[in-house]
């Protein structure tokens, strides 16, 4: 695959590390995913192959900015808990560990879970 554009980075750097981390009933995989509109967040149990619980801005009708993506952090990380998950795989879905995907991450271990 030639790569042609900063999506096709994303692409492979997503499909790179995929390979490498997976979720279960346990410990099930945080999978933040970043529109130009809107910040979408998952807990996916691959083993089950089902989706646990989810959340974005869109719902919210909040902003695309850090704080609105720090509260949907805490929002899934609220839901979690109270389904009894503790901890979780994070998955960036190939998008650099900074601003809104960070912060959703901070948001998320504050309400609790561990990564």
């Amino acid at each position: 695959m030639k790569v042609k554009n900063r999506k096709d980075y994303r692409t492979r750097r997503h499909y790179r590390r995929r390979k490498k981390i997976a979720g279960t009933q346990e410990r099930p995989r945080l999978c933040a995913s970043v529109s130009n509109k809107h910040i979408y967040v998952e807990l996916i149990d691959d083993d089950a192959e089902v989706t646990l619980a989810s959340s974005s801005t869109a719902s919210a009708k909040s902003k695309k900015n850090v704080e609105s993506a720090h509260l949907l952090g805490k929002t899934v990380g609220e839901s979690a808990v109270k389904m009894g998950v503790k901890s979780v795989v994070f998955d960036t879905g190939g998008h650099k560990y900074h601003g809104r995907i960070k912060a959703v991450s901070e948001g998320a271990r504050e309400a609790g879970l561990k990564f």
